[in-house]
């Protein structure tokens, strides 16, 4: 009798690598903390990564048919209402993802072209420049939710040539910061010391409140761990490769964001970079590109070039960088404008969604679709208009998206200690042998996800006075629990 060919550990940690791992984790955390972020790295890795990744096996293995995803793992250990809110705050974090990548499309786009951010410099009927790339986005997700609603075949082209071209710039950056390091003969252009790993460069992190806030991007940058949840039955020799292979994914991924900022480091001197030569206002926008500009930069120098023919190669670096992200973001939008949707709708009872959003056409939730689409031009419009500068704009933009992406990995968590004192559900893989050890792990993780959210959304009030991040991180998941709460109720009438 013939199986089906199982995963072998070593496919196992690549599927889990290429789920998790973002390169532009590396370069937004070297600008923001440079080698102090290391740390903070490799305690995410610990307190948070592997004991959550080890509750999503768990769950995954025992609910291995469910069609629901995340809302059937929750809904058979703490009910439907639950279960609903905490999918429902789930399908949120894509949409705030949606509003972030909208708008921050047109820096990659500027990237591919022009080599630089020249965004800040763009008007539309006179309007500043953010108001610009608001109005960009917004006809950016009225352009991609028609083409969706049409239903979609040649968009899994563009998301593997994409995939492959960003799998490139992690190669690029590892193989040109080890090149640049040996032609420099070992000169590493941003000093390693003790303290350069416990106290950041930039003048903005040094207190400690900002430096708190920093975990929530770390626990980012470990995000996309949920999808393995249904891999467990899937691996060969799931009792004893599973686990290994989480160990051993979480430590290549720590090692390879901590290797990540080091080499950055080699090549990027945190004040030159980022204060004496960039040409542009960094912002969290634009900073993976203006990092990757002087990575070019660099490698001219250490290949003897003059200075203009070395500026040059930084431009064709960040060229690259812009044209594989471009094409990688478009391939994930569109996945991304009815993937979760689909699932949201798909996987929940249709008793809780009006008989109007529920309609199918070409395989799509097209009302859904179009009230999506409302919500996001919602958003876009207020955070765009409501704000001052690009670099404001971006900062709300990250923030909202952390805040929305990693929230519900809290209620997930929270949620394991009822499946665990289930005893009617069959649980065929167990890494958490007792209810104590799983007791501990839940509040692990949901202390580190809570207070890294709760210091995220608090510092900017704070430490700047900025309040329009603050409400801006908390109106989004506020935003979908309440809409959420209102559908669930009116279910429950009916």
């Amino acid at each position: 009798m013939s199986e089906k060919k199982k995963l072998s550990m070593k496919a196992l940690i690549l599927m889990i690598f290429t789920s998790v791992f973002g390169f532009t984790n590396i370069t937004r955390s070297y600008y923001l903390m440079g080698y102090s972020s290391i740390p903070w790295f490799l305690l995410a890795a610990v307190t948070f990564f592997l004991p959550f990744a080890f509750m999503i096996a768990e769950f995954g293995s025992a609910f291995k048919d469910a069609k629901g995803g995340i809302y059937s793992w929750m809904e058979r250990s703490s009910g439907t209402k639950y279960a609903f809110i905490v999918t429902f705050m789930w399908f949120a974090s894509y949409v705030i993802w949606q509003v972030n990548v909208g708008t921050g499309i047109w820096v990659v786009l500027s990237n591919a072209i022009f080599g630089v951010d020249k965004t800040q410099t763009w008007s539309i009927l006179g309007l500043d420049s953010v108001k610009t790339l608001g109005i960009l986005g917004i006809i950016w997700i009225i352009f991609v939710t028609f083409v969706s609603t049409k239903g979609m075949d040649k968009i899994q082209k563009i998301t593997s040539v994409g995939g492959t071209a960003v799998a490139s710039i992690n190669v690029f950056l590892f193989v040109g910061g080890i090149l640049i390091l040996i032609l420099n003969k070992g000169q590493i252009l941003e000093p390693l010391s003790a303290k350069a790993l416990v106290e950041a460069p930039n003048p903005a992190y040094l207190g400690g409140l900002q430096v708190l806030s920093f975990i929530v991007y770390a626990i980012f940058a470990y995000g996309g761990i949920e999808v393995i949840g249904g891999l467990v039955d899937q691996t060969e020799n799931a009792e004893k490769n599973f686990p290994r292979g989480i160990k051993i994914a979480a430590i290549v991924i720590a090692v390879g964001y901590s290797l990540g900022i080091l080499i950055f480091g080699t090549f990027t001197n945190w004040t030159f970079t980022y204060s004496e030569f960039q040409t542009e206002t960094i912002t969290l926008g634009n900073v993976s590109y203006v990092g990757m500009n002087q990575m070019g930069y660099q490698l001219g120098l250490a290949f003897g070039m003059a200075e203009s023919a070395a500026r040059t190669i930084g431009g064709l670096v960040s060229r690259f960088m812009g044209i594989s992200m471009f094409l990688a973001l478009t391939g994930a939008f569109f996945t991304l404008t009815y993937s979760p949707l689909k699932q949201l709708i798909g996987g929940t009872p249709k008793k809780l969604w009006p008989k109007s959003l529920v309609v199918q056409k070409n395989g799509m939730y097209i009302n859904a679709m179009k009230v999506q689409a409302a919500i996001i031009i919602v958003i876009i419009a207020i955070v765009s208009f409501g704000g001052d500068s690009a670099e404001q704009f971006f900062e709300i933009l990250v923030s909202m998206t952390n805040v929305s992406m990693t929230l519900p990995y809290f209620f997930i968590a929270y949620s394991f200690l009822s499946f665990k004192k289930d005893d009617t559900i069959e649980k065929p893989f167990v890494k958490f042998k007792t209810l104590t050890s799983a007791k501990i792990s839940v509040f692990v993780v949901c202390t580190v996800v809570g207070f890294a959210n709760v210091f995220t959304v608090i510092e900017p009030a704070i430490s700047k006075g900025d309040y329009l991040t603050s409400i801006m991180s908390v109106a989004g998941p506020l935003f979908f629990t309440v809409l959420a709460l209102i559908l669930y109720s009116r279910a429950e009438k009916k």
